[in-house]
């Protein structure tokens, strides 16, 4: 049992990310040493020369500037030797006039992937669609995982980075479907109180539905 744990543990939510350099399409890079003061996007896509993963690479790619502006890098990995990601990604840009604009990582031995827990047993061999999500401090904030047929929303994965973004810098939080939620649209939820004095003056200060729950607007 204690063997089987081992075998598949992974950083978590809240976990430092292990540093480790890795093979990439733009050289050899450390994470997350070299993206200090950035947020980070790792994510794995079972294979190369795949129809769902092609659909999100160039999903991701169309979406970098957007990334860019939340000052976030993307990051790909895969099972697959460096000149497959290289070639593939040349196909990409001849074949679909996209560029892919972020180093992919190669993990031809899926040490990486073992690791980190990107490969589920029960899913094959192959690499899950993982996707870990880094703050500038190199700290796991999110962590999401898709089966190998189901391609990711990267529109989700912008909105998630926003929402992590402003709750670190107004400790707030943030609610379902956020900035279109059904009870408060794009206003953000405070913490709640921690004792009766403070929750009583909680309903003069804040809109609430009482006063274990209000909220603000984000500004």
């Amino acid at each position: 049992m204690e063997q089987n744990e081992a075998v598949n543990s992974f950083p978590l939510i809240g976990d430092k990310f292990p540093e480790m350099t890795v093979q990439t399409t733009e050289g050899k890079i450390t994470i997350p040493n070299d993206y200090k003061g950035k947020w980070v996007v790792l994510f794995s896509h079972p294979a190369d020369y795949t129809p769902v993963c092609t659909t999100e690479f160039v999903a991701f790619a169309k979406r970098k500037d957007q990334f860019d502006k939340l000052n976030t890098e993307l990051v790909g990995l895969s099972i697959d030797q460096v000149f497959s990601h290289i070639k593939w990604d040349e196909w990409i840009k001849e074949k679909l006039d996209v560029e892919i604009n972020f180093p992919i990582i190669a993990d031809a031995n899926g040490d990486i992937s073992k690791r980190i827990g990107m490969i589920h047993p029960g899913k094959g061999s192959q690499t899950v669609r993982a996707v870990f999500i880094m703050d500038p401090k190199g700290t796991i904030r999110l962590i999401l995982y898709y089966p190998q047929e189901i391609g990711r929303n990267m529109d989700e994965i912008v909105r998630v980075i926003k929402a992590l973004q402003v709750s670190d810098e107004k400790s707030v939080a943030v609610p379902a479907n956020w900035p279109d939620n059904e009870l408060i649209k794009d206003r953000v939820i405070v913490p709640p109180p921690t004792d009766k004095k403070s929750a009583k003056k909680r309903l003069e200060e804040y809109d609430c539905y009482d006063w274990w729950f209000c909220h603000k607007e984000n500004k």
